[in-house]
């Protein structure tokens, strides 16, 4: 693939800095496009800048309406304009059904979840809706296995993740036809920094330090590989360039072919 985003001016919200997001980054940067980061975390702030110089990273907390605005701003501010926005932010339960749930918890863990996992897309594409429409740009989500599948998390994370899909849905109806929405739904993915809801007590856990992650993941899909961000980019390259511009409301499932197990 060489030039697929030529000219194409993007946003990376929240997640851009490892991960998924950190290789839809870099893949985007390789077709041509230019990119812009916010970014929650101080030390990868500072890791994307010492390695992508050119790349404006903004600091900024996805599920809050003045941040998103703020890093739509300096998009345009650099680029003269927007032409697709990437939701890439996630936090996980580390599989908490709700048996295993105390009544105390639920409360805060369900706001954490889904202040994180479903209205940080709503603030993003809500900040970027003008420029976007300007462009006749696109919209691509993170779902997961999880958004149509159980037991790929708990049942807060499960629930979240079904709710991003209806996101994808109900958006690519609305914005339609000025905007494109659609989503990619990865499969276990490897060197994720995928964390626990601090509401959960799980804020220092990583889903990535588990014991034996590669092999589990390898052993539950019929391809029998372990995913990385990289594996999972080019998806998000497809849906974002104008190859696709004929699709929307629709999903990529890179998932090592989960769904025919």
């Amino acid at each position: 693939m060489t030039g697929w985003m030529d000219g194409q001016r993007a946003l990376v919200v929240v997640g851009g800095g490892s991960g998924i997001g950190r290789a839809v980054v870099d893949a985007f940067l390789s077709e041509g496009a230019q990119v812009a980061v916010p970014e929650h975390d101080r030390a990868k702030v500072d890791r994307l800048a010492a390695d992508l110089p050119k790349v404006p990273v903004v600091t900024g907390d996805a599920t809050l309406a003045a941040d998103n605005r703020a890093a739509v701003d300096r998009a345009v501010q650099q680029f003269g304009g927007l032409d697709v926005l990437v939701g890439c932010v996630g936090i996980f339960d580390f599989y908490r059904g709700l048996t295993e749930l105390g009544e105390d918890e639920i409360d805060g863990a369900f706001d954490e979840i889904f202040a994180v996992n479903v209205k940080s897309h709503l603030h993003s594409v809500k900040a970027a809706l003008p420029e976007l429409r300007k462009s006749r740009g696109s919209v691509i989500l993170t779902e997961s296995t999880s958004a149509y599948y159980p037991a790929r998390g708990g049942v807060m994370y499960v629930a979240s993740k079904h709710a991003v899909r209806g996101l994808t849905t109900a958006l690519a109806h609305e914005l339609a036809p000025e905007v494109r929405v659609n989503a990619v739904a990865p499969g276990g993915t490897m060197n994720t920094d995928l964390r626990g809801a601090d509401a959960l007590g799980l804020s220092d856990k990583r889903l990535n330090d588990m014991p034996g992650r590669e092999a589990e993941l390898a052993g539950r899909v019929p391809l029998g590989i372990a995913m990385s961000g990289t594996d999972h980019a080019w998806s998000y390259v497809f849906l974002a360039s104008r190859r696709a511009r004929g699709i929307t409301g629709d999903v990529v499932h890179s998932d090592g072919g989960i769904r025919i197990k």
